[in-house]
């Protein structure tokens, strides 16, 4: 979806100084907000941004966004590899 968003020039260069700047700068911040409301998975960041996985975790790491990983997660990570290395 291509979204069109218009806003006085002198707002705009707050994100850069050409429409292309500006355009990535807001998508970037719109993806960390997403992020960080739970609006959106890591996986959906990278797509927005056309990152891959590593590139999305180094990309929220840079701009001080904790990664969405609850104590539940971790303990389901957990019992997942525990099941994974009983089989062995």
């Amino acid at each position: 979806m291509q979204v069109t968003v218009e806003m006085p020039d002198q707002v705009a260069r707050q994100w850069g100084e050409t429409p292309e700047a500006v355009g990535r700068s807001v998508l970037e911040d719109a993806a960390v907000e997403g992020y960080r409301a739970g609006r959106l998975s890591q996986r959906q960041v990278g797509a927005m941004l056309g990152l891959d996985y590593w590139q999305t975790e180094n990309f929220l790491t840079e701009r001080g966004v904790p990664l969405n990983y609850s104590p539940a997660d971790l303990a389901a990570d957990n019992a997942t590899l525990e099941k994974i290395l009983s089989r062995s």
